[in-house]
């Protein structure tokens, strides 16, 4: 097991604690099952000769649980400041950021909710980049594919109506609505990030899995990218307090972080 979570954080940053690495079993069952292999020793020997098996292996071992409007209240809020924004800075194209997209879910769900805003008359929907360290993940998230149990969880019926496809077991999303996204592949930890300034960046649920040094070397990263004042929407369980210094509690929107001016 120790090979596998090695793997793991070299290619992601991220740990399993000791006390959750009965994980990894869990989560390379059905690897294993694939592959025809009896033992996570056999997997290990074959990751080892195979890079296209060391991808499957470090996906499988990433935890994609999601869902659509997760939290929806936190989901509401990113649509008020969005809309606070447009007011505030004379409609100029707000900027939103989704890392760690896993399959989907978030940024399309942030898509229903701005299409159906410009569908009563508000003007310029944001734009969306919705980023994961695993391709599978991405493919999944552009094909808009959900299995019924998927698309149940925290999607009401006329939302699943209006912007889905029944395709056989599966719900699939209108190509409209996947279009509004930007899907793209990034190692929070390592590779360039997106271009450009956000207004918003949701990272909800990573940073968990990081360790402290990486910790704040990706919230200092994501300094780099957003808006003085810019919003940063991180999981129930997270925090910015203790890890670096270029976000704050929002006075504002409470739960969420808000951008440190350079010089403040």
């Amino acid at each position: 097991m120790v090979a596998l979570n090695t793997l793991l954080e070299s290619r992601t940053g991220q740990q399993l604690a000791a006390n959750r690495e009965w994980r990894i079993e869990t989560a390379l069952k059905p690897l294993l099952r694939d592959l025809k292999l009896a033992t996570l020793d056999d997997l290990v020997e074959a990751v080892r000769r195979s890079p296209e098996i060391a991808d499957q292996a470090v996906d499988a071992l990433l935890n994609q649980e999601s869902s659509f409007f997760r939290d929806a209240a936190v989901i509401e809020m990113v649509a008020e400041a969005v809309a606070t924004l447009r007011a505030e800075q004379g409609q100029r194209r707000v900027r939103i950021w989704s890392a760690g997209c896993s399959v989907g879910q978030e940024p399309l769900s942030l898509a229903m909710l701005f299409a159906e805003q410009e569908a009563l008359g508000e003007t310029m929907p944001p734009d969306i980049v919705a980023t994961d360290v695993s391709e599978a993940a991405l493919t999944r998230a552009r094909a808009g594919r959900y299995t019924h149990f998927e698309i149940q969880r925290g999607l009401p019926i006329r939302r699943m109506m209006r912007w889905f496809d029944q395709q056989a077991e599966d719900w699939v999303a209108k190509p409209e609505l996947v279009r509004r996204i930007a899907f793209r592949r990034i190692n929070l930890v390592a590779d360039p990030l997106p271009v450009g300034r956000f207004d918003v960046i949701l990272c909800r649920n990573v940073l968990l899995y990081l360790p402290p040094d990486l910790r704040r070397r990706v919230l200092d990263r994501f300094a780099t990218v957003i808006r003085p004042g810019g919003l940063l929407v991180l999981g129930a369980g997270e925090t910015v307090i203790g890890q670096t210094e270029a976000f704050r509690p929002s006075p504002r929107y409470r739960g969420l972080y808000e951008a440190v001016p350079a010089g403040v």
